[in-house]
């Protein structure tokens, strides 16, 4: 049985009840009055198996604000197919509505109204009550967190982790993979690991001395009279994206005739269902998916992809779950004769004025934030803009860090890491201190001030877009375009490595960037071990104390061609 689209079952007929136009000027309830929880959970049960998927949660237990990427290219192989399609041409791709909720939760358009209408999404609370109902009809089912879950918020910095690690325990989480976990350090990953009630899978993770496996590489289930493997795959490029520093032991990799050999010895243990439980990103993991023979799903985090259908490669199918808490994927597979016969799937979206927070759940996170509840909570600023980060090249949000960033080191040129992570704000929103954090948190956000030639800002910007734009997905090593302030360039994303950044420019007086002069820069985020300067949060709340109320539209300062 092929899958069927079941993201949202009111959809249209909400969108027909409240029109394309003039939606932001509906009171939320209205729009709510279109979703019912009973509709957004619905689900015929399908099949004897059932896999629950959330990923890249970042530690938001409270709902958010976030918004889709408006860019998100696709180069060699993976031009035009999804997830590198955005806006209307998604909407297109997958047969959404305009205007209803199904386009305000997987894409950037008309974002501000659909938002205002259709409230925040997500909400560990929330996330909890699908997964309870969920296993109320599925008693069996198997649920998997693809990583990036300790890190990301204020509370989860100040308690290294351990505030989502007694959700996720909450939960009920059976197995987990990693990422921005490791930036907490190799002590702390393992002080964790050794008191989780569940495997912490790395197929990939080997011990750097010896190159011998250092974590489970799966688990095995007895479910619904079949036996399911469970494959972790951790992200990768650790040692490049993060500081390596921080897990020396270690090393990662794509390691892909390790995961065939995975494949190979679950089955030779008799598994009729193998699993992928991967943080490589989705391109990486289309990939692999062709190249590697057994592998049943693959479900696929780290690139924040929200995609209301399975992609299928060969026999393999991809399922992305988006990012922050905004969705739970269902899976339910029948499995026979050792052989996965069909699936359903649904992407099932969070909307939080619509599914009742766990009462249980919503105690427990309400305790965990409350030694923190008046710093979270202060006022630092507001915006009249709509805050982002999100997408290939810079976002607002993005363009406000740069902005402090110079403003504060008395920097010509900022550089902020291209990251994924982050959430959204409205225009009108108080900026809380919470609200940065959001943006910031992480173990290594010392700003750093220096001097750099024309000719390094040119290398750096070219290593970053090969990192993203290389057409072979197993280079793919990054996450997004470093974000700028102060500095203009061009770039083509079909040009070779080495030759797709040009006219690099002084964006204040349009000045062009010589190779042999040097500039003031400042930065943060640094996998250089020896970083020394102020924490990138404080200095963003200085700079938003002085500015008192931002407007900040979308930089023009990146010129795309080729794509």
């Amino acid at each position: 049985m092929i899958s069927r689209r079941e993201f949202i079952q009111a959809g249209l007929a909400t969108s027909a009840i409240l029109g394309a136009s003039g939606l932001g000027m509906m009171p939320r309830m209205a729009a709510a009055q279109g979703l019912t929880q009973d509709q957004l959970l619905q689900f015929d049960d399908f099949g004897n198996v059932t896999l629950v998927h959330v990923t890249d949660i970042h530690a938001q237990l409270k709902p958010i604000w976030f918004r889709e990427p408006s860019v998100n290219l696709g180069v060699g192989p993976a031009h035009g197919l999804p997830p590198h399609l955005t806006g209307r041409a998604f909407l297109e791709a997958f047969g959404i509505a305009p205007g209803g909720p199904e386009a305000y939760a997987l894409t950037s358009d008309d974002f501000v109204a659909l938002a205002r209408a259709y409230g925040r999404m997500g909400g560990m609370d929330r996330v909890a009550t699908v997964i309870k109902a969920i296993r109320a009809a599925r008693p069996e089912a198997i649920i998997l967190d693809g990583g990036d879950t300790w890190h990301g918020s204020m509370t989860a910095l100040r308690t290294r982790g351990q505030d989502m690690v007694e959700v996720m325990n909450a939960l009920g989480v059976e197995a987990m993979t990693s990422h921005w976990e490791w930036t907490y350090g190799a002590e702390r990953v393992n002080e964790i690991v050794a008191g989780l009630p569940f495997p912490f899978l790395g197929a990939n993770i080997f011990d750097a001395e010896w190159d011998e496996p250092a974590f489970d590489p799966y688990v095995i289930f007895e479910r619904g009279g079949t036996s399911v493997a469970v494959i972790g795959q951790a992200f990768p490029y650790m040692p490049i994206a993060n500081p390596r520093w921080m897990f020396p032991d270690y090393s990662f990799g794509i390691r892909q005739e390790r995961m065939q050999d995975m494949v190979d010895e679950v089955r030779a243990k008799g598994a009729q269902l193998v699993v992928c439980l991967s943080h490589n990103g989705f391109d990486v993991d289309r990939k692999m998916a062709a190249q590697v023979q057994g592998i049943d799903v693959i479900l696929t985090g780290h690139t924040h992809d929200a995609i209301p259908e399975p992609v299928l490669v060969g026999q393999t199918i991809l399922i992305a779950s988006g990012s922050n808490g905004k969705f739970v994927s269902r899976v339910d597979l029948d499995v026979r004769d050792g052989q996965m016969m069909g699936f359903r799937h649904k992407l099932i979206p969070v909307f939080a004025d619509v599914i009742a927070p766990d009462p249980d759940m919503a105690a427990l996170i309400d305790d965990l934030r409350a030694p923190f509840a008046a710093e979270l909570g202060e006022t630092i600023a507001t915006t009249e803009s709509l805050l982002y980060r999100r997408g290939n090249f810079n976002g607002t949000w993005d363009d406000v860090i740069c902005d402090a960033i110079r403003a504060e080191r008395d920097a010509q040129i900022a550089l902020s890491p291209g990251v994924r992570w982050g959430t959204t704000l409205l225009p009108g929103d108080p900026i809380t201190r919470e609200d940065i954090f959001n943006a910031t948190a992480m173990t290594y956000g010392q700003c750093y001030r220096t001097q750099m030639t024309g000719a390094t800002l040119r290398t750096i910007l070219e290593d970053v877009a090969d990192n993203i734009f290389n057409t072979d997905p197993y280079y793919q090593q990054g996450g997004d375009m470093v974000r700028l302030g102060g500095l203009a360039y061009t770039i083509d994303v079909s040009a070779p490595m080495g030759k797709r950044i040009s006219d690099l420019r002084l964006s204040d007086d349009d000045t062009a960037i010589e190779p042999g002069a040097s500039y003031v820069v400042a930065g943060w985020a640094s996998v250089n071990e020896d970083t020394e300067g102020p924490q990138i949060w404080d200095v963003i709340e200085s700079y938003l104390r002085k500015t008192g109320t931002v407007t900040r539209g979308p930089s023009q300062t990146v010129t795309i061609k080729g794509a």
